[in-house]
């Protein structure tokens, strides 16, 4: 037993100054006395001329056979030319997750942090980003430090959000404002994957060498896949038109409408300008959507309704709020109070918008028309095909709202597939032929005229 054991029970508690025992057998290591007669293992070894000293823990919880155990694993690493008090320094200043989404936070409110197009995300993903981070992110993996973390954790974290372990009610700063923080397989795939940019944001930063989110499999949102039926389509119709008539959501109802006509996105048209709609272009252009500026060929039915829209001196919004000139801002309670109770709860805008991708798809149109109808970001072809193509995507806008539109109104439908025969085609040209006609025969009546 080396000299350190044997003076451990000799060693006063009462010195007035901290002092060290050197072990006889280990040289470099032994054992601190405090005044307060605590005692700590150490070792002292020089590196790279350098005098340092490595804790290696307290007696008690360390026996004297366990520290000098550890004392010559952590010498033998001195020798091979590692410092491992400078190691543990700088284990000491890793960040943790929390640290890390504080500074992932300034960078995006900066607008530092591109989204899609490489642009500065918009301030709407900004404040759902920053929901998440706060209520999910941190809550579950705040106090970890980023380089500890693994896909164990990720996935854990990722079963926890959709066991709703994270679902809370929590007021915002906005008057009789509340936030209902959900859990769900949806919820939880959108939070990982943006921890994924995050850690991603970590890499870029130097943080860690590796993404521990990479590959990381994410549950399927089933709401992504949720389709209307036929019937569906006839009953929200019906919901609709007695809203209308009640006129107590007649406004809900009509965007409830233009949605299932257009595929748009709820914001787009909660907060559609009028500058923002060409009625003889038939289609909307878009200032500011998810994918930047959008021009969204729309059907005949869709211009019907809009023209119906009373629009007034001084007003911006398409469909107005109750303040002094702003967008409309109850569509979610009034939805609720339109589709709610009748079958139809789980029914979102999304799942309208996917139902007009899915008729448009089986009408026949192919992917390039319907990422054109929707707005899709496909690259550089999409905005192309628009400019040069206006007339073949306003007549699959008319072809596709038409078909909702009837849907709504009640009917039932032989053919679900948009026929191209001859018959049709021949009776659409001649149509336009003469119009074409008559349109040039009236003009060289009236040169004739002027010439007389």
């Amino acid at each position: 037993m080396g000299r350190i054991t044997k003076r451990l029970v000799e060693a006063a508690v009462a010195e007035v100054k901290d002092y060290i025992i050197w072990d006889d057998e280990l040289p470099g290591f032994g054992i601190r006395i405090f005044a307060s007669g605590k005692r700590s293992y150490i070792i002292q070894y020089r590196t790279q001329g350098r005098s340092r000293r490595l804790t290696i823990g307290m007696h008690g919880v360390w026996t004297p056979e366990m520290a000098r155990r550890e004392a010559r694993i952590q010498l033998g690493r001195v020798a091979q030319g590692e410092d491992p008090q400078e190691e543990r320094q700088i284990d000491r200043q890793a960040i943790t997750v929390k640290e890390l989404c504080t500074l992932y936070l300034t960078d995006l409110n900066a607008g530092l942090i591109l989204g899609k197009g490489g642009r500065p995300k918009k301030q709407s993903t900004v404040d759902t980003d920053t929901g998440r981070i706060h209520r999910h992110i941190v809550p579950l993996l705040g106090p970890r430090r980023v380089k500890d973390l693994d896909k164990a954790d990720i996935n854990k974290a990722m079963k926890d959000i959709m066991a709703g372990k994270t679902a809370v009610n929590v007021k915002t700063a906005k008057l009789r404002g509340k936030a209902i923080v959900r859990g769900g397989a949806g919820t939880a795939a959108r939070t990982i994957g943006l921890l994924g940019g995050i850690l991603t944001y970590a890499v870029e930063a130097g943080i860690i060498e590796t993404n521990p989110a990479f590959g990381i499999r994410k549950p399927k949102d089933n709401v992504r896949d949720r389709r209307l039926s036929e019937a569906e389509y006839r009953l929200i119709g019906t919901k609709l038109r007695e809203a209308e008539i009640d006129g107590q959501h007649e406004i809900a109802a009509q965007i409830i409408r233009l949605l299932a006509l257009t595929g748009c996105r709820r914001s787009e048209l909660t907060k559609l300008r009028w500058s923002e709609v060409d009625i003889e272009g038939s289609c909307l252009r878009l200032e500011d959507s998810k994918e930047g500026k959008s021009v969204r060929p729309v059907g005949l039915s869709v211009i019907e309704c809009l023209q119906q829209q009373k629009m007034s001196d001084g007003r911006t919004y398409v469909f107005p709020g109750t303040g002094r000139d702003n967008a409309f801002g109850a569509l979610p309670d009034h939805w609720t109070k339109i589709l709610g109770g009748c079958g139809l709860d789980d029914i979102t805008p999304h799942v309208l918008r996917h139902s007009f991708a899915s008729i448009a798809n089986d009408l026949g149109f192919t992917e390039t028309t319907v990422a054109a109808l929707l707005g899709h970001a496909k690259g550089s072809v999409t905005g192309r095909y628009i400019h040069t193509m206006d007339a073949a995507l306003i007549a699959a806008a008319d072809t596709v709202a038409g078909y909702i539109q009837g849907l709504l109104d009640g009917a039932h439908y032989k053919l679900t597939a948009y026929a191209l025969d001859h018959a049709s085609r021949k009776q659409a040209l001649a149509s336009f032929l003469a119009t074409a006609v008559a349109e040039e025969h009236a003009a060289d009546a009236s040169g004739e005229s002027l010439a007389a």
